[in-house]
């Protein structure tokens, strides 16, 4: 069964042209009222009379992260075997839930979430500030969760099998915009596959709750917490091998030699004497091989990528005959 889940927040002039467009591959659909000013739950209880949704409300806002989690458990009740996230602004089409879902149903994917870059045509109804905001992010989130495959980390156009879900720190996850980077974050932990579809970027009058400039000091923050953590667990705390190694002391070196080369440039600016060829090649030497071996960690860690199906090493087996 695949479940659709909608965060709600400002969204009353479009979630009911979200929900009509929903199609018929889709048995359960999970309206959250996430504390929204304008009644959106109340508007889809009194104009909406598809029997597959259900409004479920949160008492105040507590953000998008978490009603999308409340909308997860829900699901997960219900006996969801896929569940997909759609935004209620209307700039997600329904109509490609088919596509999105597909790579999960055919087992290729334990979470797959839509890409907007991938067809540059569709970029120019994209907001510059948007794809220059959505570059930086897609970077971070690369380094913070190990995905190098995977662009456009604040859409959330995604799909995910329960089985998954149901394995998620419901309790660590990210409540507010963070959510969908947060959530890369935790399937590396896990070792999911994740892959994309591209999909089309739909820009009409809707306003985004979203903006970037705001959120960005946050985002760079947490993204450098999770990058450490990833780091940790992944090569000290659960393997050690000679990625574990290349990038501490790659690390070690390159503090080395910028420090000294630092502090011997400051010592020889005071005295007024040009720094020997010794001086230079004992703060030179540490910092080019900690790059080398910074880089070489990296160019493990773009090989580390999840490719074992995840879910299919948690569903139950099948009854023997």
């Amino acid at each position: 069964m695949i479940a659709v889940v909608i965060p709600c927040y400002r969204v009353k002039a479009r979630i009911l042209e979200v929900l009509s467009g929903i199609g018929p591959e889709c048995r359960a659909v999970f309206v959250v009222d996430d504390g929204c000013p304008e009644g959106s739950g109340d508007h889809v209880e009194a104009e909406c009379n598809d029997p597959r949704v259900r409004v479920i409300r949160h008492a105040s806002n507590q953000g998008v992260g978490a009603a999308t989690l409340t909308g997860y458990r829900a699901a997960i009740d219900a006996g969801a075997a896929v569940i997909v996230k759609l935004d209620g602004d209307g700039q997600m089409d329904p109509g490609w839930i088919p596509r999105l879902v597909r790579p999960i149903q055919e087992g290729e994917a334990d979470y797959v979430k839509g890409n907007r870059f991938f067809e540059l045509e569709g970029l120019r109804s994209m907001p510059r500030i948007r794809v220059l905001g959505n570059s930086l992010l897609s970077f971070a989130s690369k380094l913070s969760s190990g995905y190098w495959q995977v662009f456009d980390p604040t859409n959330g156009f995604t799909a995910i099998h329960a089985a998954v879900a149901s394995r998620l720190p419901f309790d660590k996850l990210a409540r507010g915009w963070f959510f969908e980077s947060d959530l890369l974050f935790r399937l590396g932990i896990l070792r999911a596959v994740v892959c994309e579809v591209p999909m089309p970027a739909v820009y009409q009058d809707e306003s985004s709750n979203l903006v970037i400039r705001r959120v960005l000091g946050e985002f760079a923050w947490k993204h450098l917490a999770n990058t450490v953590k990833r780091i940790f667990y992944s090569y000290y705390l659960r393997n050690f091998n000679i990625a574990s190694i290349e990038i501490l002391a790659g690390l070690a070196l390159l503090v080395f030699g910028v420090a000294f080369g630092a502090s011997a440039w400051i010592e020889g600016s005071r005295a007024n004497l040009p720094a020997t060829s010794g001086t230079v090649m004992v703060a030179a030497l540490p910092v080019i091989l900690g790059v080398q071996l910074i880089l070489a960690f990296f160019s493990y860690d773009l090989q580390n990528v999840p490719r074992e199906i995840l879910h299919r090493r948690l569903e139950p087996a099948p009854p023997k005959s």
